[in-house]
């Protein structure tokens, strides 16, 4: 049987506000998807009439040697396909990839659940936009070229803390089962479709992670931007191991929203995450991320064991987070031609700032590191920079800023002559900041053109 060549990508994301508290289903996040994209092509393998091959190839070539081999086999028992990387026949030097890997194997799971499909050769081509990764050495110009080589092993490569595992789980599981399957059984432009493919990328992201998050990484991947509210952990409980009795029954059923009593439940509104016209959301990379699981887990521990100052504290930042939504939405229906009044949208933000450093400092987490806030502090002083924040977890990764749109050239000008400053005793020193060419993504995932990937195929 001959397969359509399909290619889809999906957006990367910015939790604006809500770290941590994202993380709790009494709170919500303020999530924008960014149009720096993660795109997965995915075509079949041609072969001779005599020679039958089972075998799926994944390639990143952006990155040096970036090449996975897979062997799959049916297991017994309903247990779901079992992905084995072929060491030996492969030419890279990399070790597991677990994204990959899982992601893989869930979505050829949930097809044989739905399908008797012969899943034959495949060659699955992931390309990332250049704004994924750091490139030590640039200037602080937005890259003119949308994919580059980044000429370094995937293990070398500095993310920029712009979702990039979520949005290739996305990606990859949207177009593996795109591939495989009748458009009657999945689409992107039918709600149902598009549901589906959320439940099996939460499923493959957190299996892969090793734990069940919060999910608004991969709610942003797959609807773009959104104020995103959790979903109980116990949907995903129930799954087990790919291979156990029973794993792709109770992985349809999960997908499809069938099982009786475990009801995915979160909440996902995407009217409530707009940005007024001629502000824009960007974002500047200091190459120097940072781990935000360990950071997560100190500022858990810390709300466990202070629970009534902790609850007090969230339910505070929960409102700085509310107003600032609703700000946004406030300045977006206002007339286009009539000079906006950003002040309380910049108080807004400082206020939730002075918060998140008051959480920093009660969980020792570096969430918004000194670093960061005079970078914050030294933007926000250019005429037009209406505010800005260290997203999501805080720490190293990229900042985000809320930019009048004739703001953008003195925000450039002013980050090529920028260093930290001499007074900064420990931790990492930030060097030249680079304004990302990225900004706010109102759409999630999409169908794109597989010629457009043409010179990264082989």
């Amino acid at each position: 049987m001959c397969r359509s060549t399909v290619a889809i990508s999906a957006p990367g994301k910015v939790l604006l506000a809500g770290g941590y508290l994202v993380l709790d289903r009494d709170h919500t996040g303020l999530v924008f998807g960014l149009d720096a994209r993660l795109h997965v092509h995915v075509q079949q393998l041609p072969t001779s009439p005599s020679v039958e091959l089972s075998e799926i190839i994944v390639r990143s070539p952006q990155f040096n040697d970036a090449e996975w081999r897979y062997g799959y086999r049916a297991t017994e028992d309903q247990g779901g396909i079992e992905v084995v990387q072929l060491k030996g026949h492969s030419t890279s030097t990399q070790s597991r990839n677990k994204f990959v890997e899982t992601a893989l194997a869930y979505a050829l799971s949930y097809v044989s659940a739905v399908s008797s499909a012969d899943f034959g050769s495949t060659s699955i081509t992931i390309v990332a936009d250049t704004d994924y990764y750091s490139h030590p050495g640039s200037n602080n110009c937005p890259s003119p070229t949308r994919f580059v080589n980044f000429n370094v092993p995937l293990s070398e490569a500095h993310k920029t803390g712009l979702g990039s595992s979520a949005a290739l789980v996305t990606a990859f599981t949207a177009a593996v089962l795109t591939h495989y399957l009748d458009p009657s059984q999945i689409a992107l432009n039918s709600e149902s479709g598009r549901a589906r493919l959320h439940n099996i990328a939460q499923a493959a992201h957190c299996a892969a992670q090793g734990k069940v998050g919060s999910g608004f990484d991969v709610a942003a991947a797959v609807y773009g931007s959104c104020v995103y509210r959790r979903f109980s952990s116990s949907v995903l409980e129930i799954l087990g191991e790919v291979g156990s009795n029973g794993f792709a029954r109770r992985l349809r059923a999960v997908v499809e929203d069938s099982h009786p009593s475990n009801k995915w439940d979160m909440r996902i509104d995407k009217s409530a995450a707009v940005m007024p016209h001629g502000l824009t959301l960007l974002m500047c990379d200091v190459d120097c991320g940072s781990e935000s699981v360990g950071m997560a887990k100190k500022v858990l521990a810390w709300k466990k064991e202070n629970h009534e100052e902790a609850t007090l504290l969230w339910a505070t930042l929960q409102k700085g987070n509310e107003d600032l939504a609703r700000e946004l939405q406030r300045l977006s229906q206002g007339c286009n031609s009539i000079p906006q009044d950003y002040k309380n949208l910049s108080d807004i933000i400082l206020t939730i700032r002075s918060l998140i450093r008051e959480m920093s400092a009660k969980a020792e987490v570096p969430i918004e590191p000194i670093v960061q806030t005079d970078l914050l502090d030294a933007c926000s002083q250019i005429d037009g920079v209406v505010g800005g924040v260290v997203p999501g977890a805080g720490g190293f990764d990229a900042i985000a800023l809320l930019v009048r749109d004739k703001a953008v050239a003195s925000l450039q000008e002013f980050l090529r002559t920028y260093s930290t400053s001499s007074n900064v005793e420990s931790g990492p020193v930030v060097g030249q900041v680079r304004l990302l060419g990225v900004k706010q993504e109102m759409e999630g995932l999409m169908m794109e053109d597989p010629d457009v990937y043409a010179d990264w195929m082989r």
